[in-house]
């Protein structure tokens, strides 16, 4: 349940910064960035790569296993053999996304840290993207460990039911037993006392 909700709220960033990426032309000159080309149109810096993260993240989010082992084994070969700011951003992304086998939140937010770091090397839409992620994957590790430690709680306690019944069962059993034994005491005695009446009659 938890990972889904995860991948829901994923998926609704990437639609947040496809959405800001779509409309900054107009509306947010605080994601883009602009070159006075021949003709005097404005260029969105790094919409492609920006746009290409985006589209990586939705398969990953689709849950198409293929697709997930590829692009994984893509991003951790491009961040190991040409590690740069755009190639351990995309790593660190595809680790953030939960819900597939390689989902690894604590080492996402390793990354993602790093990578903001290095917000020189970024544009604002790559920052955008990094830290919402980097958001997610952090609430994501915290949830996570609440889960943990209240399954923690549930074995401890439920350690403890069954040590406590358990030692319930020994004292009925013992109290079981003793009462086996004082029946069949009870039932000599009175054999006893039944063939020395037995015999008295005879006598008599």
């Amino acid at each position: 349940m938890l990972n889904g909700k995860l991948t829901i709220a994923a998926l609704a960033s990437i639609g947040l910064v496809a959405m800001a990426l779509s409309g900054c032309s107009q509306t947010s000159d605080w994601i883009k960035g602009r070159s006075n080309s021949e003709t005097g149109d404005p260029a969105i810096v790094g919409a492609a790569e920006v746009e290409k993260l985006i589209a990586d993240l939705g398969q990953i989010a689709s849950g198409d296993p293929a697709a997930q082992a590829e692009l994984f084994a893509d991003a951790a070969a491009a961040a190991q053999l040409t590690p740069n700011a755009l190639t351990n951003l995309r790593f660190g992304l595809i680790l953030a996304i939960p819900g597939h086998p390689e989902s690894d939140p604590e080492r996402a937010q390793s990354i993602l840290r790093e990578v903001l770091a290095q917000t020189i090397l970024l544009t604002p839409a790559e920052i955008s993207l990094a830290t919402i992620h980097l958001n997610n994957v952090e609430r994501q590790i915290v949830a996570n460990s609440d889960a943990r430690r209240q399954q923690v709680s549930r074995t401890r306690t439920a350690n403890t039911q069954e040590q406590a019944l358990k030692k319930r069962l020994a004292t009925i059993e013992a109290d079981n037993r003793q009462l086996r034994q004082d029946l069949e005491d009870a039932e000599q005695k009175l054999e006893a006392i039944t063939s020395i009446e037995r015999s008295i009659r005879e006598q008599e």
